[in-house]
């Protein structure tokens, strides 16, 4: 590879092949980042969506190398640390998705920064089953109840308003076959699966989003990929899209359903790195930002 590099003209670019094919990548081994940081003279990172992982190619070059940060690397990075250091107020975060584990340490740090905390998708079943509701065969971790419950109380000791679902789409198999109905959420059925949130809470969060000058949305509201489940996150879409608001988009799948739609250029930021998003709003050191901050 050396000699191909070498053969290089001025603006001519070469370019690897997939390194996360090598297992010397993900262990950060120190010969292959040495073998990798000898093709260059100086480092690059615009890769936040892998920044919270320490791999040779991301934070092993960069212990050899000149390193600095890519201007989309920048521009994520300003636009999350400015959510958690300096949000305009009101400020809401709107959380779904499957897990509560995916986004407890995220809930956990920016509990005393938002004014307001919507919970719809999958990880709505646990904070209702800690509400006192049953939520039929929907999905609850179990390992997880005291932390949602502590947080709850949490967030009541800091006068932050959490807001659950007050109905929802529920059906008795999960397909692109099944057939959704309505209830609230204190009558859903011991057979069923709670798939979407329902029109009443989706004039709930509306209603209470529309008052907020920056929000932070991460997570489906419900079974996305199923089109007749999909109704409640789309309208948080649209409704992020038309507001007059710092908005940002978490990374992932979240990224994914506003590119789907065609309302990126709506938002303020959408970000590229899913679990590197969660991770720097948990509070959490990205290896591959720390490293070049050391340079």
């Amino acid at each position: 590879m050396e000699k191909e590099v070498n053969k290089l003209q001025s603006g001519q670019v070469l370019f690897l092949e997939n390194v996360r094919f090598y297992p010397q990548e993900e262990a950060n081994e120190p010969e292959f980042a040495k073998s990798l940081a000898k093709l260059a003279e100086i480092y690059v990172n615009d890769a936040f969506g892998t920044s919270h992982r320490a791999h040779a190619s991301n934070v092993g070059v960069a212990r050899y190398l000149p390193s600095v940060a890519g201007f989309l690397m920048e521009k994520e990075l300003n636009a999350l640390s400015g959510i958690i250091s300096d949000p305009t107020h009101p400020f809401a975060s709107l959380l779904g998705g499957a897990k509560v584990s995916d986004k407890i340490g995220l809930i956990a740090h920016i509990l005393h920064k938002v004014d307001l905390l919507l919970i719809g998708g999958g990880m709505a079943a646990t904070f209702l089953r800690v509400s006192g509701y049953k939520v039929g065969l929907s999905s609850v971790e179990e390992d997880k109840l005291q932390i949602a419950h502590k947080l709850v109380i949490d967030a009541g000791d800091k006068g932050i308003n959490i807001l659950l679902p007050v109905d929802a789409i529920v059906t008795d198999s999960i397909s692109n076959e099944s057939k959704g109905e309505v209830v609230p959420i204190s009558s859903i059925p011991d057979n069923m699966y709670i798939v979407d949130i329902g029109p009443s809470t989706i004039e709930l969060f509306k209603t209470k989003i529309k008052n907020c000058s920056t929000v932070f949305w991460n997570g489906p509201m419900g079974v996305y990929e199923i089109p007749q489940f999909a109704s409640g996150t789309r309208e948080m879409v649209k409704l992020i899209s038309e507001l007059n608001a710092t908005t940002v988009i978490g990374g992932g799948s979240t990224a994914e359903i506003v590119e789907d739609m065609h309302l990126s250029d709506k938002m303020t930021h959408v970000s590229t790195g899913g679990g590197a998003s969660l991770k720097f709003l948990e509070g959490k050191e990205l290896p591959a930002v720390a490293v070049l901050l050391d340079k």
